[in-house]
């Protein structure tokens, strides 16, 4: 495949860092075992990698016991895990329009069979969030509020700690999505107040497709989302009390998880704040580069404002979908187009008629490839 510029990070990073390939490959021949299904040495070192990698998350999130921390597929299975087995028949939830299908769906399906009641508090076309409106929601049965910590849309950046002292004064719990923000914004769970705290590995935690997780603060007794070996208690009927035993049934994708391992390694050596100012500089870069484009719009919040790495962006009279295929097939840029599976901030937008492109920076990002994105989107539209 030829060279490509690469600017689709917010919905998976690429290229990974070669150590993420090296442990996966040395996981791969070296603790190829099951973790907890025997005590061989190949499966004591199977499980020497989990324990390894929850240390490296537990350190980059702050959390005080890594075992508070399950592993999953994805930040979707960790929300589910979070939604379905922290609500009850009855509960009230409070989310925002901010939020992506990871979170409305799993709300609207339970909402759907009667067993909840939904609110979601506006932000406007820049992503913010009104706090006033927000506590207006809570009533005596709100027992979860859930955020996400940035907009995969907007680029905005939710202010949870403030929207955690509201949960704790209404005593609801508080679940932040950081699909976004993991590895990009400092997150320290205990400083922020956050309950439960779903990311994906293979954002910018660098590590391959089909790892993430959930925190879960060690007081809540969340039910599991799936029952069945976990190499633990075996003897038992029940699914073991035991963390994290207790949230991850069935063999876990040890390969990946020594890959998320490395990724988050290389986090932490980069250092999240690092990363954040690289990607700010180079999305105020482009924000500036696309802003002489007639008929542009830049969704979000404006030049000189924090965002997370990315831009979307439509320009009047031109398709996003056409946009988007042009700049991957006449100049080797990949960006998405779409709705970005974000159909309420889409509406807080405006733009639901039209859905937009997003280009979105990582770490490994360079003011070349955003120079380049820049003079390929004003030759597109040069007609303007």
């Amino acid at each position: 495949m030829e060279k490509m510029i690469y600017l689709d990070h917010a919905a998976t990073s690429w290229p990974k860092p070669p150590a993420v390939g090296e442990a996966m490959m040395h996981a791969l021949e070296f603790a190829g075992a099951n973790p907890g299904r025997g005590s061989h040495r190949m499966a004591v070192q199977a499980s020497r990698v989990l324990f390894e990698t929850r240390k490296e998350i537990a350190r980059l999130f702050a959390v005080n016991n890594p075992n508070d921390i399950a592993f999953g597929s994805n930040t979707t299975e960790a929300l589910n895990l979070a939604i379905q087995g922290s609500l009850r028949q009855g509960d009230h939830v409070i989310a925002t329009m901010a939020e992506h299908n990871s979170v409305r769906r799993p709300l609207e399906f339970l909402r759907m069979q009667g067993k909840i009641e939904v609110d979601y508090v506006p932000v406007d076309a820049s992503g913010v969030m009104d706090l006033k409106k927000m506590e207006c929601m809570f009533r005596k049965n709100t027992r979860l509020v859930v955020c996400t910590h940035s907009s995969n849309l907007l680029g905005s950046i939710l202010p949870v700690g403030e929207i955690a002292e509201l949960c704790h004064k209404h005593r609801a719990i508080f679940l932040v999505d950081a699909a976004q923000s993991a590895a990009i914004l400092p997150i320290d769970v205990g400083q922020l107040g956050i309950d439960m705290l779903a990311f994906p590995g293979h954002k910018g935690l660098l590590g391959p497709q089909g790892t993430g997780g959930l925190y879960i603060a060690p007081e809540l007794d969340v039910k599991p989302l799936l029952h069945g070996g976990t190499g633990s208690q075996s003897e038992a009927l029940e699914q073991p009390k035991v963390r994290p035993d207790r949230y991850e049934a069935g063999t876990p994708n040890t390969v990946g998880i020594a890959g998320l391992g490395a990724g988050v390694k290389h986090v932490l050596a980069m250092t999240p704040a690092k990363i954040y100012q690289h990607e700010l500089e180079l999305t105020q870069h482009i924000m500036e580069g696309l802003a002489s484009i007639k008929g542009i719009r830049m969704l979000g919040p404006e030049i000189g404002q924090p965002r997370t790495g990315l831009v979307s962006f439509i320009v009047e009279g031109y398709d996003a979908a056409q946009l988007a295929f042009r700049l991957d097939r006449n100049y080797g840029i990949a960006v998405r187009s779409g709705f970005h599976c974000t159909p309420l901030a889409h509406e807080s937008a405006g733009t639901t008629g039209t859905g937009a492109v997003r280009a979105s920076v990582g770490y490994n990002s360079t003011q070349d490839e955003a120079d380049q994105l820049i003079r390929a989107v004003i030759e597109l539209t040069k007609g303007n």
